[in-house]
């Protein structure tokens, strides 16, 4: 039976018998769009198939690094951390390459914590989507830098003087693309066996950085194959004695590493909802408010896009990262990149996400503001032209340049709570703005060098 055909919880409890499974993996996706999971006896799986589960609820109290929020409501030493109900997605089932006949399925949280959930919110999205009269499809694309380095040796040398697997710039390089034939045969058969399918993959400029994108599917399961490509290209990765990193930036000295969306809208007949013949550049009055939308709400939201400290390192000029709310018809200087083609093909670009995305929660942003867009009409200005980065923004158009200024954006925005709900704005802003205040507790190089003497 293959994983795929897995539809419903009568065909997961059949690929388990015919596999002779004892066990099954688990994963749920946290704030931060790392998956959380572990390996389930089959008679507790097959259980909680029908019942759903209990998890332990502090994957949603604590950071990337296992440190409990002291500033969230939801969970925390006040309500002493109880187990969260979660559901298993029978429709999620995967094959896990090298591990056997062993398959895996995602989960999501159930009851209160779905509230707060990412892919709960996704989907909340999705059915508003729904509600007005469309579909959305969406297809996420990332840039990662790989390293002949372990998590061992990375710490050892402090992240400093590290080997990438090629040296200086070489982008679109088929000699280098050649030379390690094997690992791109690797992740692509990785992403056919696990249904995140690449359709392009490609060295970009920098040492050892390349390029995947993934194929469109409906919206949320493109979160479900961006998410599982992040995870399981550095499980390859780290197979092979080699790191993949989806920093937004981990080198001063090189370009950052985006993370773009592309998103296009259909009706319920599945015509596209963006194209329309002899208007400029097939730009639909319906894609023109999703537009204005997505540029409007943008400085508002920035935080779910640019969840990290880092991120806000990649927004600057002459790095190909948009540094403002900006839009233009294919230009990718600009923050929405607009494409136009054929009914199947005219579709939006979310230049602003970087690598580090949880891609459920920027997916949301990036539909969710469009679809406000609609709602409300917004008519976006004129497109830029040429060098956005030399165009001084209007200042509605401005984006915060710290994670705490966006994360305050974010927790004032009413047009957040009305799309995403008050839960979800609280708790996230409040876990953005933790990750900001730990920052601010470290002494970086930068402080040791510029003050230890001189001042």
């Amino acid at each position: 039976m293959n994983a795929r055909s897995v539809k419903s919880a009568a065909d997961a409890k059949a690929i388990i018998e015919a596999r002779k499974l004892s066990h099954v993996k688990v994963g749920v996706f946290d704030g931060d769009g790392i998956l959380r999971g572990k390996y389930m006896g089959r008679e507790k799986f097959l259980s909680a198939l029908e019942k759903g589960f209990g998890f332990c609820d502090v994957v949603l109290g604590w950071d990337s690094n296992d440190q409990l929020y002291d500033n969230v409501s939801f969970t925390g030493w006040h309500t002493a951390y109880p187990d969260a109900q979660v559901r298993i997605l029978p429709e999620t089932c995967r094959d896990v390459p090298g591990e056997g006949d062993m398959v895996m399925f995602l989960a999501e949280f159930d009851g209160p914590a779905e509230a707060i959930c990412p892919r709960g919110l996704l989907r909340r999205v999705e059915k508003k989507a729904a509600a007005m009269g469309f579909a959305v499809r969406a297809a996420a694309e990332f840039e990662f830098f790989l390293f002949e380095e372990t998590p061992a040796s990375v710490r050892a040398k402090g992240y400093r003087g590290l080997t990438n697997i090629t040296p200086g710039f070489f982008g679109y390089s088929m000699l280098r693309a050649s030379v390690h034939a094997d690992f791109y045969r690797d992740l692509m058969a990785l992403g056919a066996a696990m249904d995140f399918p690449l359709e392009g993959l490609h060295t970009e400029t920098g040492p050892g950085v390349l390029e995947a994108a993934i194929e469109h599917a409906p919206m949320v399961e493109a979160a479900d194959r961006a998410a599982l490509f992040k995870t399981f290209t550095k499980v390859l990765a780290q197979k092979r004695g080699w790191m993949a990193t989806f920093m937004a930036k981990w080198s001063s000295e090189w370009p950052g590493q985006s993370g773009h969306l592309h998103v296009s809208l259909s009706d319920k007949s599945g015509r596209s909802v963006f194209y329309e013949a002899g208007k400029p550049h097939q730009m639909s009055q319906m894609q023109r408010w999703f537009v204005g939308g997505q540029q409007k709400l943008m400085p508002e939201l920035l935080a779910m896009v640019a969840p990290t400290v880092n991120s806000y390192t990649r927004l600057i000029p002459g790095f190909w990262a948009p540094t403002e709310a900006t839009w233009g018809i294919e230009n990718r200087t600009c923050a929405l990149r607009v494409i136009p083609g054929s009914a199947k093909s005219q579709r939006v670009e979310y230049r602003i996400a970087a690598a580090d995305i949880n891609p459920y929660i920027a997916l949301a942003c990036a539909i969710g503001s469009g679809l406000y867009g609609i709602e409300h009409r917004i008519e976006p200005p004129a497109p830029i032209e040429g060098n956005a980065y030399a165009v001084p923004p209007a200042p509605e158009f401005g984006l915060p340049r710290t994670l705490y200024e966006a994360a305050e954006r974010l927790e004032r925005s009413g047009a957040a709570r009305a799309l995403f709900g008050d839960a979800f704005v609280d708790h996230y802003a409040a876990t953005r703005k933790w990750e900001e205040r730990e920052y601010r507790k470290a002494i970086t190089d930068w402080q040791l060098a510029r003050y230890f003497e001189i001042i």
